[in-house]
């Protein structure tokens, strides 16, 4: 089974209990899971990278500054 609909299964679940907590955690794996797979998707698809567009593109997915959540 996918991450993305063990994911929605676990919000669906989430929902179903009405924990404000978990269905905001589920939420958020949800898209977590959505965003990982899209971006193996279109990695398998794209021709190879240089090192200079995987470290600009790698570099989108550091925090910049502040406090994470």
């Amino acid at each position: 089974m996918s991450e993305v609909v063990q994911a929605r299964a676990a919000l669906g679940s989430a929902s179903r209990w009405g924990n404000t907590e978990q269905i905001e955690n589920a939420r958020r794996d949800l898209a977590a899971a959505k965003l990982a797979a899209y971006a193996e998707k279109i990695i398998n698809e794209a021709p190879p990278l240089t090192m200079e567009q995987r470290a600009r593109i790698s570099g989108m997915l550091r925090p910049t500054g502040g406090v994470s959540k």
